[in-house]
């Protein structure tokens, strides 16, 4: 799945750092996500959306080519 964390982040002008710390993650898991090579539990999908104040469609978007 990808993402576009990292520019939601930027544009908030948050580090790594800032952002997990406010979602109770560690800064990896922030870089795994960024770097899309983790997908966040739905739970902590919805905590970022809420902190991004955006929908979580607008956050993480699915790879078109990607087989299930």
């Amino acid at each position: 799945m990808k993402n576009c964390i990292r520019a939601l982040r930027k544009a908030r002008g948050l580090r790594q750092e800032d952002l997990a710390a406010l979602l109770g993650v560690s800064r990896q898991t922030i870089i795994a996500m960024e770097n899309d090579k983790y997908d966040p539990s739905l739970a902590l999908a919805m905590r970022l959306a809420r902190l991004l104040e955006r929908p979580v469609e607008e956050i993480f978007f699915l790879e078109e080519n990607k087989t299930e």
